[in-house]
C-alpha cells in the first residue's frame, strides 16, 4: 500500500483534520510524517496508522523553534523524498479585539506565518527539480470575510491565504501545486471542538457549525490530484 520513495509530511498534527490528512495520504499511498509540538499522543497516532496498514513516523518540533524544525524536516527528507506537505497548525494565542491590536501583538501572531515559509523553502527546491508534488496550507475565515473577534488573528490567515495562493500562480508551469483550505467552522475531533463542546455555557451550541474532517481531507487530496483550483473554502457558521 505504501510507496517509502514518497512522503507526505503533516506539520501541526492533531486528532481532528492533521489525522485525517494523514490516513488520506497515507491510503493513497504515501509514507507519512507527522510533526506536532509534543509527542504526548504520538503512540496514539502511529497506532492508528499502523492498523490501517500506513508507514508513519512521529517527530516532535515547535514549528517557531526554526533549528528544531529545519532538522526535523531534514531527518524526514533523508528517509525519502517530501512530496507533499501539510501546514496546519493552530496560533497558541487568545485572539485580541482588532480595535487594540498593537505592534507587539501583532507582530507575535506573525509567528506562525514564518513556519510555513521555512517548511516551503525547505521542501520546494526537491519537487521543483522533480517536476512534482505539492503543497497545502489551513487557514481561517476571517481571511476572506471580516471577523473582528478573531483580532491578530485574521492577519495571519490572511497572509498565509494570499502566500498559498501567490505559490500556486507561480508555481503552475512547474509540475508543483500549492493550495489552502479556508475553515470556518469547528473541526470535529480537534482540540478546539473537544474544549468548545465539552463547555456549552461559555462557547455555545456547536449543532450546525461543525466540519468532518475526513470530508475536509477528502478535499485537500481532490485539489491536489486534480489541481483545478487553489482554495476550497468551508463556511458553516452563517452570515
Amino acid at each position: 500500500m505504501t510507496n517509502t520513495t514518497r512522503t507526505a509530511v503533516i506539520i501541526g498534527v492533531g486528532p481532528g483534520l492533521g489525522m485525517s490528512m494523514a490516513r488520506k495520504f497515507g491510503r493513497e499511498g504515501y509514507r507519512v510524517a507527522l510533526i506536532s509540538r509534543s509527542d504526548a499522543r504520538h503512540g496514539d497516532y502511529l497506532a492508528d496508522l499502523s492498523a490501517l496498514g500506513i508507514e508513519a513516523t512521529a517527530h516532535t518540533a515547535d514549528v517557531t523553534d526554526p533549528d528544531r524544525l529545519a532538522a526535523v524536516l531534514a531527518e524526514i527528507a533523508a528517509a525519502g523524498d517530501i512530496e507533499f506537505a501539510y501546514y496546519g497548525p493552530t496560533p497558541a494565542q487568545l485572539p485580541v479585539p482588532i480595535t487594540q491590536v498593537d505592534v507587539a501583538t501583532a507582530r507575535t501572531a506573525f509567528d506562525w506565518v514564518w513556519p510555513a515559509i521555512q517548511v516551503v523553502g525547505a521542501v520546494l527546491p526537491g519537487m521543483v527539480e522533480r517536476g512534482t508534488g505539492g503543497v497545502m496550507i489551513s487557514g481561517g475565515l476571517s481571511s476572506v470575510r471580516p471577523l473582528p473577534m478573531l483580532g491578530q488573528l485574521a492577519l495571519v490567515v490572511a497572509a498565509l491565504r494570499n502566500y498559498a495562493l501567490t505559490l500556486n500562480a507561480a508555481l503552475a508551469d512547474q509540475g508543483v501545486y500549492a493550495g489552502t483550505l479556508t475553515i470556518g467552522g469547528l473541526v470535529e475531533r480537534g482540540d478546539i471542538h473537544a474544549m468548545v463542546t465539552a463547555d456549552p455555557s461559555t462557547f455555545g451550541g456547536a449543532q450546525a457549525h461543525t466540519l468532518n474532517p475526513d470530508e475536509l481531507a477528502e478535499t485537500a487530496w481532490e485539489m491536489y490530484r486534480k489541481r483545478d483550483r487553489a482554495e476550497t473554502v468551508f463556511d458553516v457558521l452563517g452570515d
